[in-house]
C-alpha cells in the first residue's frame, strides 16, 4: 500500500492498538496487523471534535469507485466483529480497509493483488461518525 500522512482520533487510535495488542496475544499474526500498525505509526492524532469531515474514521460509510473498471461501491468501514460484506461492512483488517483508514474524498487507495495493483478511488464520505457528533461509535 501507498504510504501517506493520515489523521486518526485518539478514540479510534486506543481501540485500534487495543484490538492489534488481542490478535496478536492470540496468535494472529498478519501482514495487515502489521500495515496497520504501520499507518497508525504515522498517523497524526487528532481529537475527535477536530478530525476533517472529509477523513475516513472507524465508522465511516463510503462511496468509492474503481480505478480500472469504474464501478462504484459502498462500504462502511468496522472492527472486525461486526464485518459482513453482505451489509457492505468492510474489515478494518481487510485489505481494502487497512487502506481506507485516514483516506480523504478524492484520494485513490492503492494495495497489491495477484494481478498487479488495485486502485480505488474515494468519492464521497456519506457518513463520518464525527461530523455527525457520534464521537463514541
Amino acid at each position: 500500500m501507498d504510504k501517506r500522512g493520515i489523521f486518526i482520533t485518539q478514540f479510534d487510535l486506543d481501540r485500534l492498538n487495543l484490538l492489534i495488542a488481542e490478535k496478536r496475544a492470540t496468535g494472529g499474526e498478519n501482514a495487515y496487523l502489521t500495515e496497520l500498525e504501520t499507518e497508525l505509526g504515522q498517523a497524526e492524532v487528532v481529537d475527535s471534535k477536530d478530525i476533517p469531515g472529509d477523513v475516513i474514521t472507524m465508522n465511516s460509510k463510503v462511496r468509492m469507485e474503481d480505478a480500472e473498471t469504474g464501478e462504484e461501491m459502498i462500504y462502511s468501514l468496522v472492527f472486525p466483529q461486526d464485518a459482513n460484506i453482505d451489509e457492505g461492512k468492510i474489515s478494518v483488517l481487510a485489505p481494502i480497509g487497512t487502506g481506507m483508514i485516514g483516506y480523504k474524498e478524492g484520494d485513490i487507495i492503492e494495495w497489491p493483488v495477484p494481478a498487479g495493483i488495485r486502485k480505488i478511488k474515494i468519492l464521497e464520505i456519506l457518513y463520518q461518525p464525527e461530523a455527525s457528533g457520534d464521537f463514541d461509535l
